[in-house]
């Protein structure tokens, strides 16, 4: 019979010596500092993917209200035709001018209202468009806020790997820099 044989690797022999209470200070604040960044990330990550999934449902209202509105205008243009053929059968010879008379009239103020509702639906529109674009632009800055603190955490791990302490701090400063980006995008900057 051969005895089996069995190697560990180093991050084997790493949980093994933590989990037996021989865990250096150092180690310790990496991971901690580790948790918190994956936790913070995906809040901004969550934050990220409501302003993408916002900016697109405003975009779809824009556009239905730029189609409700060009749908408006289509029929203020036939309302128009209608007016032009009234106004060119009141030169017809042996017509009831007064008859054509009242339906330019009433084409014109048809006309009028249509036109109202066109406007608003094209203001409606815009307004949409501009809070897509804002929703994008805080989509951004929550989209860069994740990317610094994935970053931190990979330089924690090498961190750990290689226990020098400046990388330590270099994922500090990064991490910072994820927090400042994540807090503009919170207050709409």
């Amino acid at each position: 019979m051969s005895e089996g044989f069995h190697v560990h690797g180093p991050h084997d022999h790493a949980v093994e010596h933590a989990a037996h209470g021989g865990a250096d200070a150092f180690s310790g604040r990496i991971a901690v500092m580790t948790a918190i960044l994956a936790t913070v990330g995906a809040l901004f990550g969550y934050q990220g993917g409501d302003t993408q999934n916002n900016a697109a449902l405003y975009k779809n209202n824009a556009a239905i209200k730029k189609t409700e509105a060009s749908n408006q205008w289509n029929y203020y243009q036939s309302k128009s035709n209608k007016q032009n053929l009234a106004e060119l059968a009141m030169s017809l010879p042996g017509v009831d001018v007064e008859k054509y008379r009242t339906e330019v009239a009433r084409y014109k103020t048809e006309k009028e209202d249509i036109k109202k509702d066109a406007e608003k639906l094209e203001a409606a529109s815009l307004d949409w468009d501009k809070q897509s674009d804002e929703q994008i632009h805080l989509h951004h800055r929550w989209a860069l806020a994740t990317t610094a603190e994935q970053i931190a955490i990979s330089l924690a791990a090498i961190t750990l790997l290689t226990r020098r302490t400046w990388m330590q701090y270099l994922a500090y400063g990064i991490a910072t820099v994820g927090l400042v980006l994540g807090a503009m995008a919170w207050w709409h900057f």
